[in-house]
């Protein structure tokens, strides 16, 4: 959440910076709303003023046996007058809220312009794409040939955009989940964390996800719980409404969840195969720095999570987004796409963001200062470390050979349980 006071101080760049995003959003209303809360705050404190002198003359009339009588008749009206303006105060700083919580974030100054995917900057690549000596097919024609993947039960279970792993499909998706973990835990320093995967509405609030996007949310019914879409949602909030010391910054945490999403807005995209499902694994990397390391960490995290397809030894390339491809509480975000061949494309498996202090403005987590009393807002940063299906959508197409089967990377072996590639059942 931006901060009014920015806001109201830097109003024509604000306007500027969230064109670039394509943002219709008018902040006329906001100059509205905003001039009459400070004007009713500004009548509010004249009175409370004049009730305080008055009060004083009240009180050196009765030392000196006078009347009082018209003075406290004033003072009834004065205080009736501080109620209404109480009421008013407090529905001006509701409806600026709810303004506020729909205003994007302001792209960094290192973010390049630009309306859509097809403005985003390429900044690496890593890798060689494979080449094969004959026609790579994709992902969902692999699994079900190889009987890993059942997309026509997952649809019967639950509906469309849900599938059914087996034996060593379900294998592979655990051994990623696991080898994940294991590399950030043990190698890029973070603390791993099994958190819920429903979160309350102030949870939800607190990372961006409403009110805008509540369409894109799965709602428990009967309850003000809602299925996470990530785990950034929860392990962000962890911290909700806290004051951290500053010797304990950055703190890095990660966690595996599913992932539940209505991919409202998507139809037609990515209808077959893994790429768009509503529910999905991912393991997730959250940090909470201080404000000037913030962008450091954001190209550590970057780092981090481009090392899982290093050791995968998966072809991928890097993009700056621009402004108009930016997610609503981001600053900067850079997408990592792995290639598939199957489909003869990057596909984005991993986005890296840094929110600056936007979520911790709307989940009030604060750190404070050494030495001093004074506390400031911390700066939150994630990536998936990486989406899993995906990863496993990666291997399954980079992986195979010409007779059918797909080796399994020797890094994942060992979580494998030795096996060394996935061959039709016999």
């Amino acid at each position: 959440m931006l901060e009014a006071k920015y806001i109201r101080e830097h109003l024509d760049e604000v306007r500027e910076r969230l064109a670039l995003r394509g943002q219709t959003l008018h902040l006329d209303q906001f100059v509205l709303i905003d001039g009459e809360r400070r004007k009713a705050i500004q009548e509010w404190e004249r009175l409370r003023a004049h009730q305080k002198k008055v009060s004083e003359e009240v009180s050196k009339r009765k030392r000196e046996g006078k009347d009082v009588s018209e003075l406290i008749d004033e003072m009834k009206k004065v205080s009736q007058d501080l109620k209404g303006l109480d009421g008013r105060i407090e529905e001006k700083e509701k409806a600026l809220q709810e303004f506020l919580l729909l205003v994007p974030n302001l792209p960094h100054s290192s973010v390049p312009i630009g309306k859509d995917s097809s403005d985003n900057a390429e900044i690496r690549r890593w890798g060689e794409i494979p080449k094969f000596d004959f026609e790579p097919k994709a992902h969902w024609d692999l699994g079900e040939e190889l009987g890993v993947l059942d997309f026509k039960n997952g649809a019967k279970i639950t509906g469309a955009r849900f599938t059914l792993y087996w034996d060593l499909g379900a294998k592979l998706e655990r051994a990623l989940i696991n080898f994940m973990l294991d590399l950030h835990t043990r190698e890029h320093g973070y603390r791993e964390v099994l958190p819920p995967f429903m979160v309350n509405r102030t949870t939800m609030t607190g990372t961006g996800q409403l009110p805008k996007f509540e369409e894109e949310l799965f709602k428990v019914e009967g309850t003000d719980y809602f299925l996470i879409p990530t785990a950034e949602v929860p392990v962000t909030n962890i911290h909700q409404d806290e004051v951290l010391e500053e010797n304990v910054l950055p703190l890095y945490y990660t966690a595996y969840t599913p992932c539940f999403r209505k991919e409202a807005g998507s139809y037609g995209k990515d209808t077959r195969g893994l790429i768009r499902q509503h529910q999905f694994n991912k393991v997730e990397l959250v940090k909470f720095t201080k404000p000037e390391n913030s962008y450091d960490e954001l190209e550590k995290l970057l780092s981090n999570a481009e090392e899982v397809l290093k050791r995968l030894k998966l072809s991928y390339r890097v993009v700056n987004l621009c402004s108009g491809d930016l997610g609503f509480s981001a600053s900067k975000t850079y997408d990592i796409e792995v290639w598939l061949p199957g489909q003869n494309m990057f596909k984005e498996i991993s986005s890296c963001s840094n929110f600056e202090d936007f979520q911790a403005r709307r989940a009030k987590i604060r750190y404070r200062i050494s030495g001093k009393s004074k506390t400031e807002y911390v700066h939150t940063l994630n990536g998936s470390g990486l989406a899993v299906g995906r990863t496993l959508v990666a291997i399954l197409e980079n992986y195979q050979q010409a007779e059918g089967s797909v080796i399994i990377p020797e890094v994942l072996r060992p979580y494998m349980n030795g096996v060394e590639r996935i061959e039709k059942r016999k």
